[in-house]
């Protein structure tokens, strides 16, 4: 972001926008896990099925802008690039670095109902690629699954859990808190990706890795943040529930919306990228099931596989 017409004054105020995004995304988070935390509770809902999607969804709508902007240019391979790309980065690098901070706990429902379904998601977005093209009808199957889940989740409510209650209930201020916090999130990511991005040109860093890495960053930063911050309060269901919910989300509702508005086509090359969500997927699963907690090795593990993805990236 350039203001000023001193280079030096323009480093130091994109130095500072950094620092700033930084404060917005760890306050933002903050306040947006307690405040859907106590909505949860007022309203009998769990924790998972709140960060699964209320906060998933506002989370995501750095995704959700940038791939809907591109379908509606037809620039498929950035549309579903930004998808899949998020995704991975949310199981690798978000999960991973949130579980090497802090073990994040499973449930039976986050695991064999969340867990299996998103698996199918993943699976069934691999065979509608299969042919290299989403066609109209596959994007509407796509929202439609969705649509339908989201009814089964608050249709179907939960008792909640008694690690789950803090008996306070939400007040007026809270419903008020909880959108202004993910608008806070979100202008977080935005002006994290553009401050660092403006450092790194500085750097001399090429376009390409400020691509699949600064701004790959920032716009899956809100989830980051709020993840992190539910797991150190001790709220896993939210923690997990919002990366799973956010890679659900992106898959069914803004690749499903992306087709629906522009069918697209993708070049071969992109398939791998998707047998790797697919795999990271499978995997994030099976480890949570075991021992019904994501340890701190297996964070180190899934960190490890987005940061040999990066590297993989790189050498192209």
């Amino acid at each position: 972001m350039t203001f000023f017409e001193s280079p030096s004054l323009n480093l130091a105020f994109n130095g500072l926008i950094l620092i700033i995004s930084v404060l917005f995304l760890w306050k933002g988070a903050d306040s947006l896990v307690e405040s859907a935390s106590r909505i949860a509770e007022t309203f009998g809902i769990s924790e998972l099925v709140i960060g699964l999607t209320v906060v998933a969804f506002g989370t995501s709508a750095p995704e959700f802008a940038v791939t809907v902007n591109a379908a509606i240019h037809k620039q498929a391979d950035i549309s579903v690039g930004n998808i899949v790309g998020s995704n991975i980065f949310n199981l690798g690098f978000i999960l991973g670095t949130v579980a090497i901070i802090k073990s994040i706990k499973a449930t039976r429902k986050l695991v064999y109902r969340d867990g299996i379904f998103m698996i199918s998601v993943t699976l069934l977005l691999l065979y509608f690629f299969s042919d290299y093209h989403l066609a109209r009808y596959e994007g509407i199957i796509l929202m439609s699954i969705l649509a339908a889940y989201l009814i089964f989740l608050f249709y179907k409510k939960e008792p909640l859990e008694e690690e789950e209650l803090d008996h306070q209930k939400a007040t007026f201020k809270d419903f008020v808190i909880l959108p202004v916090s993910i608008i806070v999130v979100i202008a977080g990511g935005h002006f994290l990706v553009g401050s660092a991005s403006f450092l790194a040109r500085t750097a001399g860093i090429s376009e390409w890795v400020i691509g699949v890495t600064i701004v790959a960053a920032g716009t899956s930063a809100p989830e980051m943040a709020t993840s992190l911050a539910a797991a150190i309060k001790g709220k896993h269901g939210m923690s997990a529930g919002n990366l799973i919910g956010s890679d659900l989300f992106n898959i069914l509702g803004v690749l499903g919306l992306a087709g629906t508005l522009n069918p697209m086509s993708i070049n071969p090359g992109a398939y791998s990228s998707l047998l790797l969500l697919t795999g990271m997927v499978t995997l994030v699963i099976i480890f949570l099931r075991t021992g019904w907690v994501l340890s701190r090795v297996e964070g180190f593990i899934l960190l490890l596989i987005g940061i040999i993805r990066w590297v993989l990236d790189f050498i192209k």
